[in-house]
C-alpha cells in the first residue's frame, strides 16, 4: 500500500497536478486515497527523501521550484552524467555501442517540432549511456534526478538550436565512448549539461516574466 501511494503521489507532484508548495496533511491524504495515515507517512518520508516534498512552516508541502533548485539539480546532474560517460567509456561492451547507436539514431529521426518526442528521444539515449556505465548506484541517482527535472513542464530542447546542437554533442559523445576516450566522453556530458542548465535558467526566468498588455 505505501508503495501505491508514494507512486500516486510522486506521479501527481511530477505532473504538477500537485502545485508546488501544496500541503501535504497526512489526515488529508489518507482520506483521499482512502487508506491509513500509516502508508501515507511511509510514502512523504521517501518523496522527502527524494527531494520532491519540504518540510515548511506548518508541515510538509511539495517542494517548491526556483534558480536555487535549478541550479542544484544541475550541479549534481552535470557531475553525475559526466561520470556516467567516462564509465561508459571505460566500460562498454559491444552490445552496448548497439543500444546506444539505435538510441541516436532514433533521436536523429524524432520529430524537431514535437516536444514530447524530442525529449522521450533524447532520454531514451542518455539511458542507454547509463546502462553502458555499469554502475548501478549511479543509474539510480541519474533516474531519481530525473524527477526533479520532469518538474519542470517545458523541455530545454525547444530552445532555438538545442536541438541540433544536442544531436551534434550525442554523435560526440558515441565517437568518444566507441574510441574508450573517458576524458573526452566526460568533458562533452559535462559542457552537454551545462548548456541544459543554462537553457533552464533562461525558461525559468521568462516564465516569471510579466506579459505586456
Amino acid at each position: 500500500m505505501s508503495v501505491r501511494v508514494y507512486e500516486r503521489l510522486r506521479g501527481e507532484i511530477v505532473s504538477g497536478q500537485l502545485a508546488e508548495g501544496a500541503p501535504l496533511v497526512e489526515a488529508t491524504v489518507a482520506t483521499r486515497y482512502g487508506t491509513s495515515r500509516t502508508p501515507v507517512r511511509e510514502a512523504l518520508r521517501r518523496l522527502e527523501q527524494d527531494g520532491l516534498v519540504e518540510r515548511g512552516a506548518r508541515g510538509l508541502r511539495v517542494r517548491c521550484r526556483g534558480p536555487e533548485e535549478i541550479l542544484e539539480i544541475y550541479e549534481v546532474r552535470i557531475l553525475l552524467e559526466a561520470a556516467a560517460a567516462r564509465h561508459a567509456a571505460e566500460r562498454h561492451t559491444r552490445l552496448d555501442l548497439i543500444r546506444i547507436g539505435h538510441a541516436m539514431d532514433a533521436a536523429a529521426a524524432a520529430d524537431p517540432t514535437d516536444p514530447d518526442a524530442m525529449a522521450a528521444a533524447n532520454r531514451a539515449f542518455h539511458e542507454e549511456v547509463w546502462a553502458a556505465s555499469r554502475n548501478g548506484t549511479l543509474i539510480d541517482l541519474l533516474t531519481r534526478l530525473n524527477s526533479h527535472v520532469a518538474r519542470y513542464p517545458a523541455t530545454t530542447l525547444t530552445s532555438p538550436g538545442r536541438w541540433a546542437e544536442a544531436l551534434r554533442q550525442h554523435g560526440d559523445l558515441v565517437r568518444a565512448i566507441e574510441s574508450r576516450d573517458g576524458d573526452a566522453a566526460a568533458r562533452i556530458a559535462e559542457d552537454h549539461m551545462t548548456g541544459a542548465r543554462d537553457i533552464r535558467l533562461r525558461m525559468y526566468a521568462e516564465e516569471l516574466r510579466p506579459v505586456a498588455n
